[in-house]
């Protein structure tokens, strides 16, 4: 394998291009060197192991308000020169849009993060290939009814991007992260139910792997019996794990970008109560505890907090420099993309705020209802522009303030609009996943529960 190259290494090379511009041109270059590797176990065995290392370089260049892009996947000088002339020649073709253009420093400093971890780049891969072996074998044991192993898993990443501009700016983000997972299989009487178990962290010494073993072991065998439910409308409590898709969903719906292409159900809604009043939903890829944090976005511009839902009230969209200007607004610092693409806008690090109950207390105090703790179909059944939402589910049954039998092969229906407003409680559960949302229980109102 290569040597590894240092992110100054990256702003070097992207200085240099930036050099090469001629009168009444911008350019835009973006440097990206990434490493992931995965381990997965299967009956004591290596099932498979990649490691995988990728480097590119994209070059944006605007002109006369046309602009054109072209990216190569080396970091070869003679590459990047040529990645250069073909951006300029697509430019030529470009349809002119007075919006575009590349970003303009905004005076908002990056945060100091702590988000690289130097034990994890340089950490053995027959160790990281042991932590999944290892997962495996304390799944398999937490329990004598998990019969099986569907997957566990052990991955990670390292990544480093540096971004210079005529404009003046110069940024680079080092990032380090890593996660273990597992899908256990218990079995009991010719029934098969599956759970899902995880942990995460900025290095290998982060993770817990015997919480990871133990949730997917539990979250297994406490679905063994599972029946279908009766049909009607229920109180409905999302686990972390459910509502951090959830989450996800609704923040991938205020990007400014899906707003101004009509894929958004809160266009022109800025202003509304769209949610319960105990409802603060926030953007903030500064938190340390996010698995996507990052101190700068796609376009060098330094990341910040961003309240998205106010007690409710849609606050704003996340933009970066050319939807903002197109709404006539700022950037929010959340330009998102890898160096094979131009920037678009999104969402990086979603999180509502969180009560003071834990999901204990607020399962005590629901009289019928059902807690969520699986979703299949999730993206396929809802629909980002009507806010339709339908999707299967599994969960346990809540009988009188306690959990009861687990039901599965049943459906919660409703929208994403109702559910927001029907917001009734907030865990104080908060959990970051490997994912760009934070998960925490939710107690939602009703829902349509289509089952027998």
């Amino acid at each position: 394998m290569e040597r590894r190259p240092e992110v100054g290494e990256l702003l070097d090379l992207a200085e240099s291009v930036v050099g090469l511009a001629v009168a009444g041109e911008q350019l835009e270059v973006v440097v990206v060197h990434e490493r992931e590797t995965e381990a997965r176990a299967y009956e004591g065995e290596v099932e498979s192991l990649t490691v995988a290392e990728s480097r590119g370089v994209g070059v944006r260049v605007v002109s006369g308000n046309q602009q054109g892009f072209a990216h190569t996947g080396t970091l070869d000088r003679d590459a990047v020169e040529e990645a250069l002339a073909e951006a300029r020649d697509n430019m030529s073709f470009a349809t002119p849009d007075e919006y575009c253009g590349v970003a303009e420093p905004d005076g908002v400093a990056p945060a100091d993060l702590d988000l690289y971890r130097s034990a994890l780049a340089d950490h053995p891969t027959d160790d990281k290939v042991a932590l999944a072996l290892e997962l495996e074998r304390l799944t398999l044991s937490a329990d004598e009814r998990i019969t099986g192993i569907e997957s566990a898993e052990y991955s990670d990443s390292v990544s480093e991007t540096a971004v210079a501009t005529t404009t003046g700016i110069r940024a680079t983000s080092r990032e380090t992260g890593c996660f273990l997972s597992a899908y256990a299989l218990a079995e009991q009487d010719g029934e098969t139910q599956t759970g899902f178990g995880f942990s995460l962290g900025r290095e290998p010494g982060d993770l817990d792997i015997e919480v990871a073993s133990r949730e997917a072991a539990e979250r297994a065998t406490r679905m063994l019996g599972a029946v279908k439910p009766p049909s009607g409308r229920l109180s409905v409590v999302l686990d972390p794990w459910v509502s951090a898709q959830f989450l996800g969903i609704v923040g991938g719906t205020l990007s400014g970008e899906m707003v101004q292409k009509g894929r958004s159900l809160f266009a022109e809604r800025l202003g509304d109560n769209v949610a319960a009043p105990g409802v603060t939903l926030i953007d903030d890829p500064t938190d340390v505890c996010a698995f996507t944090a990052s101190a700068t976005d796609g376009e060098g511009l330094a990341t910040r907090r961003n309240v998205l839902i106010d007690g409710g009230r849609l606050d704003r969209f996340v933009h970066n420099s050319q939807t903002a200007r197109r709404a006539g607004t700022v950037s929010t610092g959340s330009a998102v993309r890898g160096y094979s693409s131009t920037p678009g806008a999104g969402v990086r690090a979603v999180s509502v705020v969180p009560g003071t109950l834990s999901q204990a207390d607020l399962v005590a105090g629901i009289d019928d209802g059902i807690l969520i703790q699986g979703v299949s179909g999730l993206h396929s059944g809802v629909n980002p522009v009507s806010g339709d939402f339908s999707t299967g589910a599994e969960g346990i049954r809540i009988r009188g303030g306690q959990l009861a039998e687990p039901v599965r092969e049943f459906t919660i229906a409703s929208t994403i609009q109702r559910m927001l407003l029907d917001i009734e409680a907030i865990g104080c559960d908060l959990q970051w996943l490997p994912m760009k949302a934070a998960g925490v229980t939710l107690v939602i109102g009703e829902l349509t529960i289509s089952g027998t």
